[in-house]
């Protein structure tokens, strides 16, 4: 156990009955927050488009932004630079940080770009310039989003006993107060600052909160988890998703989610054109911000993942996203999975059916 026990012993200890009703799959119309760090790159902006597109299956209550950073890479990645631009020796103390950052340093190499050169956001900024995204997405389908889109936290967590009340904690906690007798699926394709905060404000939310979150490697793997993104940034709040008892719906981002690709000839063909939407995201699949960090300057042979549709695509049809009780795992200190010696019930991803789930954005693109 990484949580300390008096953070623990807050939380209400929810029957198997109770966790196993709570992770079935969605069936209808369901309430859902998105928890979101939309201005990252691009795969959160398709996800909030194919959500508001989907008003049959998803009931959205409001979309909560998130922080997100990528400072964490600075010093790796000059050290990286240095090693692979001066071609010094690589050998078993370095190699490691070479292999995760070959294809970026080499991509900087090419674009004749110094890491220095980079301008990485802080969290802070992070999360104002998703708050600012969210409210693009909305107006380009021309929806209202007063109301709806809620500030997060400008910081990740850093101690248990002082969750960060914001905008976002404050109506996740709402809503689940709101609606005791329904699932609220708390959609998670960030990291999880906003959510950890409101389950360390009110423990009892997790009578009925569902959280769907993607990120690292599965918990069956023996992979260090340092590569996510969105696990990395805030590791305390990861640790705490899978402690604290709550109904979890792990969609496992590296071998699960990293199948939904899209190329430049899906986006001209099926993309492009379909509205104001589908214009605005085409202008961001050729202009990806992460292309320009990472040093790529020929974009015609390559595909994207668009990670974050997966927790849309499980909840619009939950066959697209195929899954299974397990006992959950633990998060330890050194980010690899761990055997919980306490384990309750998670649900986890094992697969996508990539063709079906872009089919259905295609489709309802189409509409517009």
């Amino acid at each position: 156990m990484t949580i300390p026990n008096h953070i623990i012993d807050k939380f209400p200890k929810l029957s198997s009955e109770h966790l196993l009703k709570n992770l079935e799959l969605p069936v209808g119309k369901n309430k859902i927050i998105l928890d979101t760090d939309t201005a990252n790159e691009i795969d959160d902006q398709f996800a909030l488009a194919w959500a508001l597109l989907s008003s049959d299956k998803i009931d959205l209550l409001g979309v909560t932004a998130e922080p997100y950073s990528f400072q964490h890479h600075k010093d790796e990645l000059l050290e990286a630079y240095d090693i692979i631009s001066n071609n010094k020796k690589i050998d078993k103390s370095n190699e490691e940080l070479i292999s995760s950052y070959h294809s970026w340093v080499n991509g900087l190499i090419d674009a004749k770009t110094h890491p220095n050169e980079i301008y990485f956001d802080t969290p802070e900024e992070g999360v104002e310039k998703s708050y600012q995204e969210i409210i693009t997405i909305f107006n380009k389908l021309n929806l209202p989003h007063d109301g709806k889109v809620f500030r997060g936290s400008p910081k990740y967590l850093y101690n248990f006993d002082q969750p960060i009340e914001t905008e976002s904690s404050k109506f996740i906690v709402d809503s689940c107060l709101k609606y005791p007798d329904e699932n609220i699926y708390v959609v998670a394709i960030g990291c999880v600052t906003n959510i950890a905060s409101a389950l360390l404000m009110k423990p009892e939310i997790i009578k009925n909160m569902v959280i769907v979150w993607t990120s690292g490697f599965p918990t069956y793997s023996f992979n260090h988890n340092k590569n996510s993104l969105n696990l990395v940034q805030d590791v305390k709040s990861s640790q705490l998703l899978f402690e604290c008892g709550a109904a979890n719906v792990y969609l496992p981002g590296f071998n699960v989610g990293a199948q939904l690709t899209l190329s430049l000839p899906d986006m001209e063909k099926f993309i492009k054109g379909k509205g104001d939407i589908g214009n605005y995201l085409f202008e961001l699949y050729t202009n990806n911000p992460l292309h320009k960090q990472r040093g790529i300057l020929d974009q015609t042979w390559r595909t994207w993942v668009i990670w974050d549709v997966i927790n849309i695509a499980w909840l619009i049809n939950p066959s697209w996203v195929p899954s299974t009780i397990i006992p959950a795992s633990v998060l330890n200190d050194e980010l690899y999975w761990e055997k919980s010696k306490k384990p309750h019930f998670i649900r986890e991803a094992f697969g996508v059916n990539r063709d079906e789930i872009f089919y259905d954005f295609y489709k309802k693109l189409d509409q517009l």
